[in-house]
Formats: C-alpha cells, structure tokens, sequence
C-alpha cells in the first residue's frame, strides 16, 4: 500500500460521528459537551 490521504471530509459522516445529537445520546457524550462549555468552547460539537 502506498501513501494516500487520509482526511477525506464526508459532512453526514462527520455529524453522525461527532454531531451534537451524538454526543448528548450517551453519558460520556455529555460530560465532552460540558467539559467543552466549561472551557468556553464556541463550537461546543462538530
């Protein structure tokens, strides 16, 4: 195998891995989305 990209965007991937509804579905989740607000994030999910 030789060397290829590895970021390729994908928007409904990218929101049904990182999406704020994602994160809030699980315990962990939410602890990442008030951690993110605790710093004083301005994106609080991708």
């Amino acid at each position: 195998m030789g060397t290829y990209t590895t970021f390729n965007p994908h928007n409904l991937r990218r929101k049904k891995t990182h999406g704020f509804l994602v994160r809030m579905a699980t315990k962990a989740g939410r602890r990442i989305i008030k951690a993110r607000r605790a710093k004083g994030r301005k994106r609080l999910a991708g």
